[in-house]
């Protein structure tokens, strides 16, 4: 899995209709805490989900009483929003159009981000989601600027 960590003061996402069939999207934001990029490949599964879970939650980027980043989302009563993006994935090493290969197929992509939501939820966090698959339009504002990326196939070994 690869994630990309922004910390937020707050973010929002919306879905664009591609068409007037498509279901409904209740809009969807947060407070202070992070706006998630959660890409999944085939190899992933539940040891993944867990590290990358526990290790998010824990994850020490908000000031102290002293200024130091020093607190986690729980300890600040932080909120998710957790966007799919299979665009982690991208190939870029050949020609100036990224190939997708890397990334999971969607039934098992969209299992196992559901899956990392809920576990990350199970922490006591609240998680806001996009939608898997669907054109989005998210809206954040950075606080920091921090941002961090997680790829288990590096960290994990």
């Amino acid at each position: 899995m690869r994630i990309i960590v922004q910390k937020v003061s707050q973010a929002s996402v919306d879905v664009v209709p591609e068409s007037p069939q498509d279901e409904p999207f209740t809009p969807q934001s947060i407070g202070p805490g992070y706006m998630l990029l959660v890409g999944v490949a085939d190899a992933d599964g539940a040891e993944q989900v867990s590290w990358l879970a526990r290790k998010i939650a824990h994850l020490r980027v908000f000031e102290d009483e002293n200024g130091k980043m020093n607190r986690s989302l729980l300890d600040v009563g932080g909120e998710v929003l957790s966007i799919s993006q299979f665009t982690l994935f991208a190939d870029v090493r050949k020609g100036n159009r990224p190939g997708f290969t890397g990334a999971g197929k969607p039934d098992h992509a969209e299992r196992i981000w559901h899956g990392f939501n809920e576990e990350l939820a199970s922490y006591g966090v609240v998680v806001r989601e996009g939608r898997f698959g669907a054109h989005m339009q998210v809206s954040l504002t950075n606080d920091g600027p921090v941002t961090i990326s997680y790829d288990t196939d590096v960290l994990m070994k």
